[in-house]
């Protein structure tokens, strides 16, 4: 079974790609679903985030409040790293385990969605990686309708990833997402025929 990843900056678009590759019935597994799952009320995972962090991340409802917890990480390089600490191994491990699962269902290509995926030197044990880029314009954009940020606060969060320019060098692929959902979807079926060698189900004419 082949694994490429699927990472980009915020406000790329990486997720919306992801749900247009799962339109043609490829399984993408998200690291940031993966990493809900471990630290979900009652886990270890929580369990050490609290202890490192607080109660104060706690939403009323027991569950992790992702924006507090973020809003304390991304100005603290060295919280940052504190949390990847405890959270990655545990990603890591429910990771495999999901690819175990789709190995034995017969799947032959996934997709892992990382957003820090090289950060975190994930690239090592995969097939390939795919970058998402987009204009900066855009990707604040986005960020400020998807999550309410300011522009201030999204170029914030982007200086805090690796820039661009390093992230496009190491990609073995590079899809480019600056227009709107077609012209997305006949990237990502550039994609999926030029570099991972599916075969699209061919267009019925009208």
């Amino acid at each position: 079974m082949e694994v490429y990843g699927l990472t980009g900056g915020i406000g790329s678009g990486k997720s919306t790609v992801a749900s247009v590759i799962e339109e043609y019935g490829i399984p993408v597994v998200s690291a940031d679903e993966l990493s809900r799952m471990v630290v979900m009320p009652g886990s270890k995972g929580l369990e050490e985030v609290v202890a490192a962090f607080g109660e104060g991340i706690l939403g009323e409802d027991g569950h992790l409040d992702r924006a507090k917890l973020a809003e304390i990480v991304f100005s603290d390089e060295e919280r940052r790293v504190e949390l990847e600490r405890i959270l990655h191994p545990r990603i890591r491990s429910r990771f495999e385990e999901v690819l175990d699962a789709l190995e034995k269902a017969g799947q032959r290509l996934v997709i892992y969605e990382v957003p820090l995926l090289f950060e975190n030197n994930i690239q090592e044990i995969l097939d390939g990686v795919i970058v998402v880029s987009a204009r900066n314009d855009l990707r604040i954009a986005r960020v400020g309708d998807r999550d309410g940020l300011s522009a201030d606060e999204t170029r914030a969060r982007m200086a805090a990833q690796m820039d661009e320019a390093t992230r496009q060098s190491l990609a073995d692929y590079v899809l480019t997402n600056n227009g709107d959902r077609m012209d997305l979807r006949r990237e990502v079926e550039l994609l999926l025929q030029g570099y991972l060698k599916v075969e699209l189900p061919k267009r019925r004419s009208t």
